[in-house]
C-alpha cells in the first residue's frame, strides 16, 4: 500500500510533463485509501474509522469519521498530525491536477 502510494507520489521515477492522469478518480480512490490505512494506524478503535470523499467538479473532499476519543490522535498537537496527513493528500493531488482537502468530522 505504501509502495504504491510512494510510486504515486513520486511519478515512478519517471520524469513527464505535468498533465491529468487518465482516471482521476481512481486517483482520488487511492488517496482516500492512503487516508484510511494512515488513520487507522493512529487510531484505537480502527473499526469505527469511515473514510469517504466527495468528488465534485472543483474541489474534492477526504471525510473522516470516527469516534470522539480519537479524534484528538488524528489532529494530533496543534493539529500537526493532520496537517502533515493533508500536505501529502495536497500533494499526490496536485499531480493529478486536483484540488483535495481533508476533513475530521466531529
Amino acid at each position: 500500500m505504501l509502495k504504491s502510494f510512494v510510486k504515486f507520489f513520486t511519478g515512478g521515477g519517471r520524469a513527464e510533463e505535468k498533465k491529468p492522469v487518465p482516471g482521476a478518480e481512481g486517483g482520488i480512490k487511492d488517496l482516500e485509501n492512503f487516508v484510511d490505512y494512515v488513520v487507522r494506524a493512529l487510531v484505537d478503535f480502527p473499526d469505527a474509522v469511515r473514510v469517504s470523499s466527495e468528488i465534485g467538479k472543483d474541489s474534492n473532499i477526504i471525510k473522516i469519521d470516527c469516534k470522539k476519543e480519537d479524534i484528538g490522535k488524528i489532529v494530533g498537537k496543534r493539529g500537526k498530525t493532520i496537517m502533515a496527513i493533508r500536505a501529502l493528500v495536497s500533494g499526490a493531488a496536485g499531480r493529478l491536477q486536483k484540488k483535495v482537502s481533508v476533513e475530521v468530522n466531529d
